[in-house]
């Protein structure tokens, strides 16, 4: 866009509540925010009293992973396209895919990439090492932060290929609290997981069904507890991903109470799927950690409502139904232990945590805080994205509360040919999506904008 544009009759959400009020973009950021501004001779968008909110922030995405001989269905550029179909206007992907140098896995990933993202984006590191003495560690999460990666992420389970010991861990926390390097866990106390594998291969329980029951809640509640006491120790920030059950959020509950700095995201099949949709051994639906049970997404649900969790990401990570047969070995899978794990959501997820509103759970500045707020707060974005203020580039979202759609996979963007949600009807979808100031898509539908659109946005460390 050459000139000014003025969206103009929403309902602006934010911390105060929803409101009435225009925005002015102009040269990609938000201009001024008020009543009955002008556009000076620039395009008018009349949002109808639809709201007006900050473009959303998914955390948490792996577009283009191998996981062994098959890929993620969604790469840079179908991936950020359904982001933006969904409202999503800026992603954070990680960097990695095993135990590769994080210069390879950072330059392999901004190559995946440049030209190719429609909406802004930037990078988590994966580390599943650490030099051994500790200036070395923060001198190399210094480096981290001079290419403008603030996160990290690193595994406590996958020992094959990703899983660290304790010691690592702490070492990584150590130099968080050193550096403002954010420290990113996935909870699964691997050991335990291994010996139930184990367990249940031998007795013959080998389909996509047995998966809850050799990753139960209680690896997960065992694991925050662990790398809780670690962080306490150090003194150090703690971000917990994907939180799947209520035993894992009480022992977020307990790490607060001892004074640890931790915070947690929950994804959209946590909240909207359970455990039954692999009961009849359907590859489709394995993700880990697994979908639990009603009672676990009723906690969730609350402790979204609450602010407890404060994000809602969607860990991205699609499989074509071809690819989930061909297994991670290429010639079909033998056991769960070779089925790509992962479920969509880059497009579903501001909708699908939409509902919540919808059925009372969530207060609508909840909704866009969860979405928005608090992952630009969190993640070194919230001096320019999050929020729509002046200054901020103009990432916003109008967001009609009475659009229906129906989540089947032709219906939506992903590359992935199948959808978790299929047959769902949601109320609430985004009417018109920008991306600095720029239409990425228009109800639902991609707009002319040209891959590439997205850019690296580095991100701030932690103060």
């Amino acid at each position: 866009m050459s000139g000014p544009l003025l969206v103009r009759g929403g309902t602006l959400v934010d911390a105060a509540g929803p409101h009435r009020a225009d925005v002015l973009v102009r040269d990609g950021r938000i201009a001024a925010v008020g009543a009955d501004l002008g556009a000076a001779g620039g395009e008018v968008v009349d949002a109808g009293g639809a709201y007006v909110i900050p473009g959303a922030i998914d955390v948490h995405t792996h577009f283009a992973l191998p996981v062994g001989a098959v890929t993620s269905a969604d790469d840079f550029e179908s991936g950020t396209l359904a982001a933006a179909c969904g409202g999503t206007t800026c992603v954070v992907d990680f960097a990695g895919a095993g135990r590769e140098p994080w210069e390879e896995a950072l330059a392999t990933w901004h190559a995946r990439a440049q030209g190719r993202a429609v909406v802004d984006y930037g990078f988590h590191l994966t580390v599943t090492e650490l030099p051994a003495e500790p200036g070395s560690a923060v001198r190399r999460f210094a480096d981290f932060l001079a290419r403008g990666v603030a996160s990290v992420k690193l595994y406590m389970a996958y020992p094959d290929r990703l899983m660290v010991d304790d010691d690592t861990l702490g070492r990584a926390l150590s130099a968080s609290r050193a550096t403002g390097v954010r420290v990113c866990v996935h909870a699964e106390d691997g050991a335990t997981v291994e010996s139930l594998v184990t367990a249940a291969i031998a007795e013959g329980r080998t389909g996509p069904d047995t998966v809850p029951s050799v990753r139960p809640p209680s690896v997960e509640a065992e694991a925050i507890r662990r790398v809780a006491g670690l962080a306490r120790r150090a003194g150090a920030w703690l971000y917990v991903v994907h939180l799947s059950s209520r035993e894992g959020l009480e022992a977020v509950r307990a790490a607060r109470a001892d004074g640890v700095d931790v915070h947690a995201e929950t994804c959209p099949h946590y909240l909207h799927l359970e455990a039954s949709h692999l009961a009849n051994g359907d590859p489709d639906y394995v993700c880990a950690p697994p979908l639990r049970t009603d009672a676990d997404r009723a906690a969730l649900w609350q402790a979204l409502g609450t602010g407890e969790v404060e994000v809602v990401s969607t860990d991205h990570c699609p499989f074509t139904v071809a690819d989930r047969r061909r297994g991670t070995g290429g010639t079909g899978w033998v056991d769960f232990r070779q089925v790509p794990g992962g479920l969509s959501g880059v497009e579903t997820r501001l909708s699908l945590v939409y509902q919540g509103v919808l059925a009372g759970d969530l207060s609508l500045p909840r909704w866009v805080d969860s979405t928005s707020g608090a992952p630009a707060r969190l993640f070194g974005l919230d001096g320019v994205k999050g929020a729509l203020r002046p200054g901020l580039d103009a990432d916003l979202v109008v967001f009609d509360p009475g659009a229906t759609r129906r989540l089947d996979a032709s219906r939506l963007h992903s590359r992935c040919d199948h959808s978790p949600y299929a047959g769902r009807v949601v109320q609430g979808w985004p009417a018109l999506t920008l991306v600095r100031g720029r239409v990425v898509a228009v109800g639902g539908e991609p707009a002319d904008v040209p891959p590439g659109w997205g850019r690296f946005v580095p991100r701030s460390p932690l103060g």
